[in-house]
């Protein structure tokens, strides 16, 4: 197999900090709490809502190594061959202007680099995600959405 498996525990490294597909690694309440309170795409998202979420994706923790404290977290749900979406990416405050939200991208985009897309959707991390590699969609004349409820700021 010409690549890991995306439902097996990697690890990376940068400095005092380390991104992990453990899921012994996820703090959901650290999750649940900044998702439902402060991000402006699941305000209000349950707690059982986002350990279903988390259950159906490969997550992403981002540790701080020296006190162990849980700083951060994305998360990808994925087909493995031909699409992949990225969600729930954030770095808690105290953690940010580090590239923290770099490294967690490219650990993301590395260890899905055997899959055709990656697609994610941001109101204003652009600059971040461009850092990756990804740029808006050159064809949106084929993508359609339908949205159950009314959509999220």
């Amino acid at each position: 197999m010409p690549f890991p498996p995306s439902a097996s525990t990697r690890r990376w490294s940068s400095g005092d900090y380390t991104v992990t597909t453990d899921r012994a690694g996820v703090d959901l309440d650290a999750v649940h709490g900044f998702l439902s309170r402060y991000s402006y795409w699941a305000l209000g998202r349950s707690r059982a809502d986002q350990a279903r979420a988390n259950d159906a994706s490969t997550c992403f923790s981002v540790l701080h190594e020296p006190t162990a404290a849980f700083v951060g977290f994305g998360r990808v749900l994925t087909d493995d061959v031909s699409f992949a979406w990225v969600a729930d990416v954030f770095v808690l405050e105290p953690h940010r202007g580090r590239g923290l939200g770099v490294f967690l991208m490219r650990c993301i985009v590395e260890s899905h680099e055997h899959v055709s897309r990656l697609l994610l959707g941001t109101r204003d991390a652009h600059g971040v995600y461009a850092k990756v590699g990804f740029a808006p969609l050159i064809r949106t004349e084929r993508w359609m959405e339908r949205w159950n409820g009314r959509p999220p700021a």
